[in-house]
């Protein structure tokens, strides 16, 4: 193969230009999704999920706007998927509704994802084609290679792509994990290999980018482990994500070092143990596993729980033995609890309560600022000075993460010398562009957004419903009921006013009294047609309240008058 600037100037006429659209995950973490599009052709890279915070009342899932794809659904030839975390693949099951296309991932990847797909009832549906590190396919125009990658979960990929104007490397999370405890270290000789050939751009993630030095290895736990293991009397309960497979291979391993037996629990976490073992990723000596009902058999030092819950999820496995809900088991006093993972930004009160309650149950706690029992999976400033000399890409895309690590992404390359034309920050919905002239973030933009999601249904919930579940969390709501002569137009009786979370002190009858006078001097002042006319009434009666309301406490319940005509 030529050099990069000799293959720019094979590019044909007309047909100059990459456009590489990030749908997602730019400029916020989660819900990563990454178009790529040549002139007709285009496929996606990753098509995740996320988690909602307090600010989104009865949502139990958020998705990427997918309406560009969707617009351009003849066009998307490929799905790629990088790893099986939630983030990269949760809505994919989302997407293939409206827009079906080839699904590409490693077999621990695609195993993951068809758990969801049958929860959808989608998987005869889905194209699933599962690859290999190493393997190469052609997507015309797109030649893909997958790299064997690193990361707090298994079966991870690079993946480099050939485009008509240069070879893009596609870095999404990784670590640079010399000794990871399943698997093979990321095959950076392959990359350096790559870089020789010369690379057009990279777009690399910024998660840890704040962070200097390396991120350690997955075994940086075991010394932690170890000691909790040979100091803890009671019962040990590790909770870590579900699909930190290499976390739950050194608990198993120290488990059955130390003589103990593991129960499983939470579907989550049986789902993805399960599924690691059936997939061979796994080693589980026989015997080391035992059903929840074995507990009263064995002694209490010997035992080893693995559960859901590190982020404070109310309805976990770990929330409910905390508060008494689970019924086969409960935090008990001397047990030892681990939370072996990073709290995501949001869930501090959670995990802030879901500790205290283990306390009051006579638990202790051990988290990551006590002992070091987490590592990130995610590289940290070294770790991505060393992609960069490997791959020596003539741009840097910074991906993943808030706009404040993107940009410090962009300062520390600048403080490796980097040109500042040379790396491009954008957000969701600009598109980068890359050709024969150079690179770019175009003015144009294409719709992004976020899509929440109800999970009883699968249905999407409308910004507005979640609008007014914050006004009604916020400042509760009045219901004014009255009682209106349909002939006179006049009151029939005094109003009734019912209220919920809005105001409770000395002064609320008193408050109310005056509300009610306020319907009645508004019915008053109306006119007989305003007055027979319920849906003039009810409109008259909410602003008149919300009014004097919004005058008398500052607050701004959410009014809904009721009519009701004799």
């Amino acid at each position: 193969m030529g050099s990069v600037v000799e293959e720019l100037r094979l590019v044909p006429p007309g047909s100059d230009k990459l456009d590489i659209i990030p749908l997602g995950g730019l400029g916020e973490f989660g819900i990563n999704a990454m178009a790529w599009r040549w002139g007709e052709e285009m496929i996606l890279i990753d098509a995740g999920m996320m988690f909602p915070d307090e600010s989104l009342p009865g949502v139990d899932v958020v998705i990427p706007d997918f309406t560009f794809l969707q617009q351009h659904a003849a066009q998307l030839k490929a799905i790629i998927l990088t790893h099986p975390h939630e983030d990269h693949i949760g809505a994919v099951p989302y997407l293939l509704r409206s827009v079906n296309a080839p699904i590409y991932g490693t077999r621990f990847t695609l195993a993951v994802l068809d758990h969801k797909l049958a929860e959808h009832g989608l998987l005869d549906e889905a194209d699933l084609h599962p690859v290999e590190p190493g393997d190469r396919i052609r997507i015309p125009p797109f030649d893909i290679e997958f790299v064997r990658s690193t990361h707090s979960t298994i079966d991870c990929l690079v993946v480099a792509i050939q485009t008509p104007v240069g070879m893009v490397v596609h870095a999404t999370d990784f670590k640079l994990d010399e000794t990871p405890v399943i698997g093979q270290p990321l095959d950076i000789d392959r990359l350096r290999a790559i870089g020789d050939r010369g690379v057009l751009a990279v777009l690399a993630d910024s998660t840890n980018v704040e962070r200097p030095g390396r991120t350690p290895s997955e075994r940086a736990v075991i010394p932690a482990f170890e000691e909790i293991f040979e100091t803890s009397p009671g019962r040990l309960i590790f909770s870590c994500f579900a699909s930190s497979i290499h976390r739950i291979q050194v608990i198993l391993d120290l488990a059955h070092e130390y003589g103990c037996r593991v129960v499983v629990l939470g579907r989550t976490m049986v789902r993805m143990v399960e599924t690691a073992i059936d997939e061979g990723f796994l080693d589980v000596p026989p015997g080391l596993l035992v059903p929840v009902s074995a507990l009263g058999r064995i002694p209490r030092e010997d035992v080893v729980m693995l559960v859901t819950g590190c982020q404070g999820e109310p309805m976990s496995a770990l929330a409910r033995m905390a508060t008494g809900s689970y019924k086969q088991v409960a935090i008990e006093p001397g047990d030892t609890v681990v939370l072996s993972a990073r709290i995501i930004p949001g869930n501090e009160k959670a995990i802030a309560r879901l500790i205290d309650h283990i306390y009051r149950r006579g638990g202790r706690v051990i988290d990551e600022s006590v002992r070091p029992v987490h590592v990130s999976g995610h590289p940290s400033q070294e770790d991505l000075r060393i992609l960069l000399d490997a791959i020596r890409p003539r741009y840097l895309v910074p991906i993943h993460g808030d706009y404040r690590r993107l940009c410090r992404h962009r300062e520390f390359a600048l403080s490796l010398g980097w040109d500042p034309h040379r790396v491009l920050v954008a957000e969701n919905g600009q598109i980068i562009e890359l050709s024969p002239h150079g690179a770019r973030v175009s003015a144009e933009r294409v719709p992004v957004g976020r899509i929440l999601i109800d999970e009883a249904g699968y249905e999407e919930v409308e910004e507005v419903v979640v609008r007014d579940r914050r006004h009604l969390a916020a400042d509760g709501f009045l219901l004014p009921i009255v009682t209106i002569n349909e002939v006179t137009g006049e009151l029939e009786g005094v109003p009734e006013i019912i209220t919920r979370g809005f105001v409770s002190h000395n002064g609320t009858d008193e408050l109310l009294d005056e509300a009610r006078q306020v319907v009645i001097d508004t019915v008053a002042a109306s006119s007989q047609d305003e007055s027979t006319d319920w849906a003039v009434m009810k409109e008259k009666i909410r602003v008149a309240l919300k009014r004097f309301i919004a005058r008398r406490t500052d607050r701004y319940p959410l009014i809904i008058p009721v009519i009701i005509e004799i």
